[in-house]
């Protein structure tokens, strides 16, 4: 956006959480040593999400659960509820000291760390968050090599399971029905890593019944803090996306939450 303002100064640029996608830790529960879940919860303590947000999203992003984060997440937790979560904790090194103590019981330390492969699509947007993800990894004694996928490979080997981590997209709105179901349910379609919990699954169906909203957040909220305490594909953040148009360009609306609905632009027309 920066550079087309640069470049295009009459340009009509705006920034928002538009997309409503996270970046995500993915871990593979069906390979060891990572269906062990005190792996995965060392893992998950590493994670410096204001980092990322920094870093990453130029200090244009949010740090949120499954759900995207308010305003423009409409079921999302605010942030004061988020920094309860587990692993959300914004004492990073109170985490992070957790997490070795679990590697060491573990039988890892300074002397001995897990080497591991993390998996990404071999695009910007998926491959400097991962590179991120793997120096602080190494903040629990795990040392991550970065396996760059091309994208006509990249989905074909996640789906058959072929990893052990990765790093990964997914969207987040704007309603939590698809989402939940598509991503966190057992045996669900886009359940890339297999977590399955019937729990879970009986809360995904009670909010999907739920008419009045209030109770509905109730429950999503639930679902949301039993996801982050089973570590299930620990978010690390959302990021903000632009759209930029020439002046002349009237009648567009940029969405808040999805990446996918208002690009049929029925009300746009060209003052020109």
């Amino acid at each position: 956006m920066k550079n087309i303002e640069s470049q295009m100064p009459q340009a009509i640029c705006e920034l928002n959480s538009r997309e409503g996608i996270n970046r995500h830790l993915l871990v593979n529960y069906h390979q060891p040593p990572f269906d062990n879940p005190q792996f995965r919860r060392a893992m998950a303590s590493s994670i410096d999400r204001q980092a990322f947000v920094d870093t990453i999203a130029q200090g244009e992003g949010q740090i949120g659960g499954v759900l995207q984060p308010p305003p423009n997440g409409l079921w999302g937790m605010p942030t004061e509820e988020v920094k309860k979560l587990a692993g959300y904790d914004p004492d990073l090194e109170k985490n992070r000291d957790a997490g070795r103590q679990i590697m060491r019981q573990l039988g890892y330390g300074p002397d001995k760390h897990l080497n591991i492969k993390v998996t990404t699509r071999n695009i910007p947007y998926y491959r400097d968050p991962a590179i991120l993800l793997i120096d602080q990894l190494k903040q629990v004694y795990i040392d991550g090599e970065l396996e760059e996928v091309d994208t006509p490979q990249y989905f074909p080997k996640i789906i058959r399971k072929d990893f052990s981590v990765a790093l990964n997209l997914q969207t987040s709105g704007p309603d939590p029905d698809p989402i939940l179901k598509l991503f966190y349910s057992c045996g669900a379609s886009l359940n890339w890593d297999g977590y399955c919990n019937p729990e879970i699954d009986q809360l995904i169906e009670e909010q999907s019944r739920e008419g009045d909203a209030a109770r509905r957040k109730e429950v999503l909220w639930k679902i949301e803090r039993e996801l982050a305490a089973d570590n299930a594909r620990p978010i690390l953040f959302y990021a903000k996306g632009a759209t930029c148009r020439q002046p002349y360009v009237k009648g567009f609306t940029q969405m808040a939450n999805s990446l996918f609905n208002g690009w049929r632009m029925e009300d746009v027309w060209l003052d020109k």
